[in-house]
């Protein structure tokens, strides 16, 4: 096994992966069927034929720039692990800042815009057992995805999910509104990686134009369900936090501010709706 692994850290270099030595590492326990903090534990042993076959397989996938989580099937975010698809995301882990803002107040209702994978919301309900969550999507094949995340981690019972274009479909009011929406401009796309640009789902990249078509969306829905002083956060690009603050206070939300992330990069807008019912409908 060490041989495989030591000619396939030039190959994926050659590919132009930046982290080969890891990738190859990583793959290589998904084909031996072991978690990758065994594996050096396992170096020395012979490989069989099914799993040489299976080590080459995810390689040459690798090498054609498809990402690492959607070859062996999941990725971790929030310590949790997610199935992720060609129909989702695969989620980063800059959008757990996203997570943590959210925690650092009670909730019991809370809808994800956008779910995907479905890990935004059963981070957050797998650390809040009390609450219960809708998650929606536009595609079917993200809503299935979600829906069997949500099995796996034992939280189906607290969580639903339906399809909806934005809030068309959604009924009823939340004490906290999640999102990570498409948020990338047209003229960005062509700079994106291309295990992002080519393999991830183009919907739940970009709308298009300036990349600021769901906030507005949003901001002009999101008050009609939102409890009293209920809160909105949204992740966004790192350039966008101005832009998303002013359209979501033209909405009549409150209290507007921006949450970096690790990196020290504006990640997150969190408003909230007016405590007291506006009469002109904001709240």
């Amino acid at each position: 096994m060490q041989d495989a692994l030591l000619r396939a850290i030039p190959q994926l270099r050659d590919a132009g992966i930046d982290d080969a030595p890891r990738d190859a590492r990583v793959l290589l326990a998904h084909a031996l069927g072991i978690l990758p903090d065994r594996l050096t534990l396992h170096l020395p042993d012979e490989m069989t034929a099914p799993q040489a076959r299976a080590y080459e397989e995810a390689l040459v996938a690798r090498m054609t720039r498809q990402p690492v989580a959607q070859i062996i099937g999941q990725r971790l975010f929030w310590g949790l692990a997610f199935r992720v698809t060609r129909d989702t995301l695969d989620p980063r882990p800059e959008t757990e800042t996203l997570v943590a803002e959210a925690l650092r107040q009670p909730f019991t209702r809370l809808l994800d815009l956008g779910t995907g994978t479905g890990c935004i919301l059963l981070a957050c309900l797998h650390d809040r057992p009390l609450a219960q969550g809708t998650g929606i999507d536009l595609s079917p094949a993200a809503l299935a995805v979600a829906r069997a995340n949500a099995d796996a981690l034992g939280l189906s019972d607290r969580a639903r999910f339906v399809q909806s274009d934005w809030f068309s479909a959604v009924a009823g009011t939340f004490d906290l509104i999640l999102a990570n929406p498409p948020y990338i401009a047209a003229s960005e796309m062509p700079d994106l990686a291309p295990e992002v640009r080519e393999w991830e789902p183009a919907l739940a990249l970009s709308p298009g134009g300036d990349g600021l078509d769901a906030y507005r969306v949003i901001a002009r829905d999101a008050g009609r369900h939102l409890l009293p002083g209920g809160r909105l956060l949204v992740e966004i690009g790192p350039t966008q936090a101005r832009a998303v603050q002013d359209l979501f206070a033209a909405a009549g939300l409150v209290g507007c501010r921006v949450v970096a992330d690790m990196d020290g990069r504006d990640r997150v807008i969190a408003a909230r709706a007016p405590a007291e019912a506006d009469p002109h409908g904001a709240a």
